[in-house]
C-alpha cells in the first residue's frame, strides 16, 4: 500500500467514457487516479502500479470483469488489492458471483459518484487497518521467535556451569569425610549441590514444557507409583508445611482396615519427573492457598482405566480466577507468583494422556483431581 503520507492509488476500470467522467470529478481531489479501458490493459496497471484499490466493471468487450477479478486473486503481485465491481448487471446471482471471486463490494449503476467515493475511502481505510494488523502478526512473531530462541540457548547454556557447580560440590563433600572437617562447612557444601540439582532440575522441566507446547515432546511411559511422588514431595515441602502449621493426609481409596496410607501403591502410566512436576506444582499451590493451621488432603482411587489423585485444602479460588485457573501467567494475590504453576500442571497431565479438574466454594474450600491413565 501507497504511505499515509501519500494519496492512495485508485484504479478504474470501465470501457464506457462517460462513467469514468462521472467518477473522476469525485474521486481525484482525494486519490490518485489510473484508467483502464478494457481487462488486459487493467492487469498490466495493476501489476505495474499496484493501485490501493480497484473499481471494475463488469461488462466489457473481450475480457469480462470477472476474469479480470479472477486473474487479479490468482496473481501474488495482486491478490490483495481490493476489488469494487461497479455494474449495471443487478441480479442478486450476480452479485454472489462477484463478491464470491474475492470482491469487497459491488455496486449497481445507475451509481451514486458520492457513494462510490464513500464506500472506496471505506475500504481503503479497511485495507490500511488490515496492514498494520499484519504488521503487527509479524513483529509479534518475530519477537516469539526470537524471544524462545534466546531461552532455548540459556537454558542449554545454563547447565553448563550448573554441571560444575554441583561436580566440585561433591568433590568437596567427598574431601570432607574426615573427622577433623567442619560439619557446618559440610552442610553448607550439601545445600549448594542439593540446590544445584534443584536448578537444573528446573532447566530440564522448561526445555520439556517448552517441547510439550511445540508438540515435539516424546512421551516414554511407565508404571509411576505416585504415593512415592507424593512423599518426596511432602518431604521437599515440609519447611513450608511447618511454616503454616499445616496437616497432610494422605488417603488411599483401597486402604485395608489397619492398612496405613505408607503401605498402598497406585500406579499410574506415566513419567517419574513429569508426576512429580505436575504433583509438586499442584501441591504447592494447596500449601499456598490453604489457611493457617488448616489440613491438605490428598487422596487417591481408581476407576475404570484411571487412577484419579485428589488435592483438597479449605482455602478457596478467587471468582475471578476460576474461569482461567490454567491459564498461562494468570496469577492472583501472590507476590512471587508465575502463573506457571496449574498451566505446567494441565500440559503435563495432557502429555500423559490426562486431565485436571477443579472444582472450589467458600464453605467446601478447593480440590483438584488429576485424572491419569492405570499403571
Amino acid at each position: 500500500m501507497t504511505p499515509e503520507t501519500t494519496a492512495p492509488r485508485v484504479l478504474i476500470v470501465d470501457d464506457v467514457p462517460a462513467n469514468i467522467k462521472v467518477l473522476l470529478p469525485t474521486l481525484q481531489p482525494d486519490f490518485e487516479v489510473s484508467i483502464a479501458t478494457n481487462g488486459q490493459q487493467a492487469l498490466q496497471l495493476a501489476e505495474l502500479h499496484k493501485p490501493d484499490l480497484i473499481l471494475l466493471d463488469i461488462v466489457m468487450p473481450g475480457m469480462d470483469g470477472y476474469e479480470v477479478c479472477s486473474r487479479l486473486k490468482a496473481n501474488e503481485q495482486t491478490r490483495d488489492i481490493p476489488v469494487i465491481f461497479i455494474t449495471a448487471k443487478d441480479d442478486e446471482s450476480d452479485e454472489m458471483t462477484g463478491l464470491e471471486l474475492g470482491a469487497v463490494d459491488y455496486i449497481t449503476k445507475p451509481f451514486s459518484a458520492a457513494i462510490v467515493h464513500a464506500r472506496t475511502k471505506t475500504h481503503l481505510g479497511l485495507k490500511r487497518a488490515r496492514e498494520r494488523i499484519e504488521k503487527q502478526n509479524m513483529e509479534l512473531i518475530k519477537a516469539t521467535s526470537l524471544r524462545e530462541e534466546v531461552n532455548r540457548i540459556m537454558r542449554h547454556d545454563l547447565k553448563t556451569p550448573l554441571n560444575a557447580i554441583i561436580g566440585f560440590a561433591d568433590l568437596l563433600l567427598l574431601q570432607m569425610k574426615s573427622p577433623e572437617c567442619d560439619p557446618e562447612h559440610e552442610k553448607m557444601l550439601g545445600i549448594i549441590r542439593e540446590s544445584g540439582y534443584r536448578l537444573l532440575e528446573m532447566i530440564n522441566s522448561s526445555l520439556d514444557l517448552y517441547k510439550m507446547e511445540q508438540g515435539t515432546y516424546v512421551l516414554n511411559p511407565r508404571p509411576v507409583d505416585v504415593l512415592v511422588v507424593v512423599q518426596k514431595i511432602q518431604q521437599a515441602f515440609q519447611d513450608r508445611i511447618a511454616n503454616k502449621k499445616l496437616q497432610l493426609l494422605l488417603q488411599g481409596s483401597d486402604a485395608q482396615p489397619g492398612e496405613e496410607a505408607h503401605e498402598l501403591r497406585c500406579l499410574v502410566l506415566g513419567e517419574e519427573l513429569l508426576c512429580y512436576s505436575l504433583l509438586a506444582n499442584l501441591i504447592k499451590n494447596a500449601i499456598e492457598a490453604a489457611p493457617r493451621q488448616s489440613t491438605i488432603t490428598i487422596r487417591w482411587e481408581k476407576t475404570g482405566e484411571q487412577a484419579i489423585i485428589a488435592i483438597h485444602n479449605q482455602g478457596a479460588v478467587p471468582a475471578e480466577m476460576v474461569p482461567r485457573f490454567f491459564d498461562k501467567y494468570a496469577t492472583a494475590g501472590k507476590s512471587g507468583g508465575t502463573g506457571l504453576g496449574t498451566y505446567s500442571a494441565m500440559l503435563i497431565a495432557t502429555i500423559q494422556n490426562g486431565t485436571i479438574r477443579m472444582e472450589t466454594g467458600e464453605e467446601s474450600g478447593t480440590t483438584l483431581r488429576v485424572f491419569l491413565p492405570l499403571g
